[in-house]
């Protein structure tokens, strides 16, 4: 399959995705889930202990700061979907502004993040890495925070995991995701507005606390 960034745009805005089988893998092929994961965007189930680890505020988040290193520390695992080419469409794509990377940062070295494909008002997950405990929880805390105070309607995880399913990511039929995806692609949200995301204030948006 010959891949553009265009092509790219296409396959997310009809309801599927690429991936390679793996990291030295250069075919490419087009997933469409029966079931898709997506993440409400009043589901989050914050825990007690991660709601302690927030506020400890020991930490700092930044947006797109470091897109490139987010995208190579989500494949830095023995089995990956990222091999070459998709790395470099998605750094494209992030060069034309549809898609974005959230950090976590310990002082200067980067422990955590998560990346995504933008289209519209709908948020694709593609990935998400950890290097420090709790670190992917607290980027995708900070992640939906984001989208539900930029006006996204649609957060997009491809498959259901059980760690996204703790955190209260559910899946829906193609069908339903094929219902959402429409006028979430047809609307307008702008992932890179200056936002105020306090600890306090991220915990007391993103609603369920358990």
């Amino acid at each position: 399959m010959t891949l553009s960034p265009e092509l790219l745009l296409h396959g997310y805005s009809i309801g599927i995705f690429p991936m390679a089988e793996h990291r030295e893998d250069p075919e490419i092929f087009w997933v469409d889930p029966k079931l898709r994961g997506v993440f409400p965007l009043d589901g989050f189930h914050i825990s007690r202990s991660l709601a302690r680890r927030l506020r400890q505020q020991d930490y700092k988040i930044t947006i797109n700061r470091a897109f490139g290193d987010v995208v190579d520390g989500c494949a830095d695992r023995s089995e990956t979907w990222i091999n070459a080419e998709l790395r470099a469409h998605y750094l494209t794509l992030h060069q034309r502004g549809n898609a974005h990377s959230l950090e976590v940062w310990d002082r200067h070295k980067l422990v955590g993040g998560v990346y995504g494909v933008v289209l519209g008002a709908a948020f694709f997950g593609e990935s998400m890495f950890s290097r420090r405990t709790d670190a992917s929880k607290i980027a995708l805390a900070y992640l939906i925070d984001r989208l539900v105070q930029t006006g996204f309607q649609l957060f997009d995880t491809q498959f259901l995991t059980p760690h996204l399913a703790s955190l209260g990511a559910i899946e829906i039929p193609r069908a339903e995701y094929h219902r959402l995806l429409e006028p979430a692609v047809a609307s307008i949200a702008d992932f890179t507005t200056p936002l105020e995301q306090s600890p306090q204030g991220v915990i007391q948006r993103i609603t369920q606390t358990s």
